[in-house]
């Protein structure tokens, strides 16, 4: 296999790892405002319990999301194989 695909291939996957990362981050920002802000979403997650426990899924899964993307481009960048897997 040539070097060129290689290096194509890695910076390919730290492309696709910041896009993981960039929208587990902002599925956390959405979820902190659903939970957090008063003024916006609070007076319909009042009224359903159900939308609460959707923000806090929001937070679980955009801080997961977040995660493995940030373990993801460090794997890309160093090409370790266990940060990418």
């Amino acid at each position: 296999v040539p070097m060129g695909v290689l290096s194509c291939v890695k910076y390919l996957m730290f492309i696709f790892n910041v896009l993981v990362f960039a929208g587990g981050t902002c599925l956390v920002a959405v979820g902190v405002w659903v939970a957090v802000d008063p003024a916006g979403f609070q007076d319909v997650v009042a009224t359903k319990p159900v939308l609460s426990a959707g923000a806090y899924l929001l937070l679980a899964v955009g801080i997961a999301l977040s995660l493995l993307g940030f373990l993801g481009c460090c794997g890309a960048l160093r090409r370790s194989r266990p940060l990418l897997l």
